[in-house]
């Protein structure tokens, strides 16, 4: 299969995107219950989504890393995505005229990292990270968010799955490439 070097792989519907965050249960399960996140989250820190469930295994260890023990699929609305993606700015200097005030202005960030295989190992192209900051953190949280899973137990199943070496492919979700505006492929360097 030949994989474009950044391409944004995920689960989506005509209306909808899954991204995944893990917490600890002081987040996500109040998160959950009210279907949006709420105290003790904090809106005044970046938080980081990504449409790559395998990066986010890889990201919180299969939930096990403190912090990270319970994992979530936030349904967004793909509006609320691309005005993201179109608000952004690349966390690292992408050598264009403009990138440091870009870099102020913005409240998102993107960052690719090698994507992950089901063992962790780094594959020859890269996933996105989309921080999100300020009023992008607002309207994630107000706005964007139509749901909010926890898939801690599905988690721990692909693990049992990967760790066991039986195939564990089909317990993935269907991502699939995310169609994308030139003009935002170009603001996200993809």
């Amino acid at each position: 299969m030949n994989v474009p070097y950044r391409q944004i792989r995920a689960a989506y519907t005509g209306e909808s995107i899954t991204v995944y965050q893990a917490y600890d249960a002081a987040i996500a399960g109040p998160a959950v219950a009210a279907q949006r996140f709420v105290a003790p989250f904090k809106r005044e820190r970046m938080t980081w989504i990504k449409p790559s469930f395998l990066w986010m295994m890889y990201r919180c260890g299969w939930a096990t890393k403190p912090g990270q023990e319970r994992v979530l699929a936030v349904s967004l609305s793909r509006e609320g995505f691309e005005w993201a993606l179109a608000h952004s700015c690349l966390s690292h200097d992408d050598r264009r005229p403009g990138w440091a005030d870009r870099v102020r202005r913005s409240p998102v960030r993107i960052q690719w990292d090698p994507e992950r295989g089901l063992r962790h190992q780094a594959l020859p192209y890269r996933s996105i990270q989309i921080g999100l900051s300020g009023e992008a953190v607002r309207r994630y949280v107000d706005e964007w968010t139509l749901a909010i899973t926890d898939i801690t137990d599905r988690v721990r199943e692909v693990r049992a799955a990967v760790t066991a070496r039986a195939d564990a492919s089909g317990l993935l979700p269907v991502e699939r490439p995310y169609p994308l505006t030139e003009e935002i492929r170009e603001t996200i360097g993809a």
